[in-house]
């Protein structure tokens, strides 16, 4: 557990983790806090005093982002709900699934089925099944991400997301393969929510109810 307390860095007021946190494991690094440097929504920057497994310590910078909920939504003709977009960062055009930052006070999975509605006009019926929650950089970012799944959705009309743009597809699960090989899947969270479904539920696999076309 991190305790943070406030601290007065660059005539700024941050935070500073005070309790050291330390494991007995082997190979472990031991943490005796960390300054805030940057923060706003969508990204804080801290500076973490760590002591590696040689005993040597130093400054450590450490990003934290906010948490994502992705919906994953697989039709009975085993196609995924994606989007076809353009990631500037990275100059890519590819496929992403549904999904965005959970808000506070918001459950995970409800922001997994709002962003989908958001962005494809396509409503997850029932509960979302959680699939799986990683940290797909956990060398120097914390950036939870959590995978739920629906067999069901309904359309109800286009997309209100203006920022996240792109083309509304069901794409067939057995292009994924190909797809990752091109570099047409964008970002951790669909490589991994795709590769984990398909291993773990395989294709038609699971029940799955009607997708209520428009």
């Amino acid at each position: 557990m991190s305790v943070y307390t406030s601290c007065v860095i660059d005539g700024r007021v941050g935070s500073a983790r005070t309790l050291p946190l330390v494991s007995t494991e082997r190979g472990a690094w031991k943490t005796y806090g960390e300054r805030l440097v940057y923060d706003n929504r969508w990204v804080r920057l801290g500076l973490a005093d760590v002591e590696a497994p040689n005993g040597e310590r130093w400054e450590y910078h450490v990003v934290h982002l906010a948490r994502i909920a992705i919906a994953l939504i697989v039709d009975e003709q085993d196609r995924a709900l994606m989007l076809w977009r353009y990631r500037f960062p990275t100059e890519q055009w590819g496929y992403e699934l549904l999904g965005g930052m959970v808000d506070d006070g918001e459950a995970s999975a409800g922001t997994a089925a709002r962003e989908a509605v958001e962005e494809s006009g396509w409503e997850p019926i029932g509960d979302g099944e959680h699939l799986v929650t990683f940290e797909p950089l956990p060398g120097q970012v914390t950036a939870p991400i959590d995978v739920y799944l629906w067999r069901s959705a309904k359309h109800i009309g286009e997309p209100t997301e203006t920022e996240e743009v792109g083309r509304v597809e069901w794409v067939p699960l057995a292009r994924v393969p190909e797809l990752a090989q091109r570099q047409e899947l964008l970002g951790s969270g669909t490589l991994v929510a795709l590769l984990y479904y398909l291993t773990s539920h395989g294709t038609g696999a699971g029940k799955h109810q009607p997708i209520q076309a428009p």
